[in-house]
């Protein structure tokens, strides 16, 4: 068997939250609650499970996220309507701006809970 992942728990200070803040903007659609889990599928199956743990206990992780230049125009369209801080580097130091990396394009920004999510329209190095 080969291994692939399956899913994996995203601390959130509001599990709902957090879920329907990436849902909404990947054109997604929230799970039904399954104990202190809210989850979100995602195409090639992983599932992203969110969690509601004291705010203080969360450590900000990365998480990236290939999509179609349809799908990046809607969410990018939706980050700026909302206001939402962006930049073209998981650094941070390109504010404002998005990245053309590999041919394609890409975008960094927090989600409600601090975590950095980015969406690439092409694999990077590829």
């Amino acid at each position: 068997m080969s291994v692939e992942l399956n899913h994996t728990i995203i601390h959130s200070r509001d599990n709902r939250e957090s879920a329907a803040f990436l849902a909404d903007l990947l054109g997604l659609e929230v799970g039904e609650e399954w104990g202190p889990f809210v989850p979100v599928v995602l195409a090639n199956g992983v599932t992203l499970d969110f969690a509601t743990i004291p705010e203080a206990s969360i450590t900000p992780q990365h998480y990236a996220f290939l999509i179609s230049e349809a799908e990046f125009d809607a969410a990018f369209g939706r980050i700026q309507e909302l206001g939402i801080a962006y930049y073209a580097d998981p650094h941070l130091r390109f504010a404002g701006e998005i990245n053309h990396n590999d041919g394609g394009r890409g975008v960094c920004f927090p989600d409600p809970s601090g975590h950095g999510l980015e969406l690439i329209t092409r694999p990077y190095g590829g």
